[in-house]
């Protein structure tokens, strides 16, 4: 899938990387250097994705991920050196689709690329249907399958996996599926959350296969792992 991507970056280092390495997927590359040009650019070129850097010399990264947002349906992939929890949960919650830490290995920042153009290409009354391995997870029916046998869940169970499978292969902060199911995104009720994906994974993923179908991003959500 080829797309129109806008790296914000101030070292051209970066950018030179990030631009080889998508260029060499097929993909058509812009840059900006700071937070003006990238809004300049964000409105004039429509971009598919932005690659963001956090640290920027004339504003913060994190305050240009809701003023993209708002300019068009443009995913976003904060690439940026600061590995902080608050940072990865903040950008994520303002609508950032996912966050690579620098330094990064570029065959997993063009997959996670990948997941994100896939999932906003998916059309809304397509089945939607996630696959891993031997899992199926159909988010219509409200039905997982391992080996073809359907999983007993319970309606909590069914309703973070739902929310794990719409968003599959990209991360979940425990504040977002917190107030989805819960209706709040308490930290009291975060121990409820760590519970019903135990029981997930004891369900759905193979014995002595921890972390395969469901991966933990440490202190900031879940992941539901995919096929390709």
């Amino acid at each position: 899938m080829s797309a129109k991507i806008l790296i914000v970056d101030d070292e051209l280092s970066i950018r030179r990387l990030l631009r080889n390495t998508l260029e060499r997927a097929g993909h058509q590359v812009i840059e900006a250097v700071d937070g003006a040009s990238a809004l300049a650019k964000a409105a004039d070129e429509r971009p598919n994705a932005v690659l963001l850097d956090l640290g920027l010399p004339d504003r913060d990264g994190l305050e240009l991920v809701p003023l993209i947002k708002k300019l068009g349906d443009t995913i976003i992939l904060v690439v940026s050196a600061r590995d902080a929890t608050d940072q990865k949960v903040a950008a994520l919650d303002l609508g950032a689709e996912d966050y690579v830490t620098k330094p990064f290995d570029g065959e997993e920042l063009l997959a996670r690329l990948r997941v994100a153009l896939r999932h906003r290409g998916i059309s809304e009354t397509a089945p939607k249907i996630v696959r891993k391995g031997n899992l199926e997870v159909d988010l219509d029916q409200r039905i997982a399958r391992r080996d073809g046998v359907e999983a007993h869940l319970t309606r909590k169970e069914h309703d973070v996996l739902a929310i794990l499978a719409a968003s599959a292969g990209r991360v979940v902060t425990h504040q977002r599926i917190l107030a989805a199911v819960w209706g709040g995104g308490e930290d009291s009720r975060v121990e409820y959350l760590r519970i019903v994906i135990r029981n997930l994974r004891q369900k759905l993923e193979a014995p002595g296969a921890i972390g395969s179908v469901i991966a933990n991003e440490l202190g900031v959500g879940y992941r539901l792992l995919t096929d390709g």
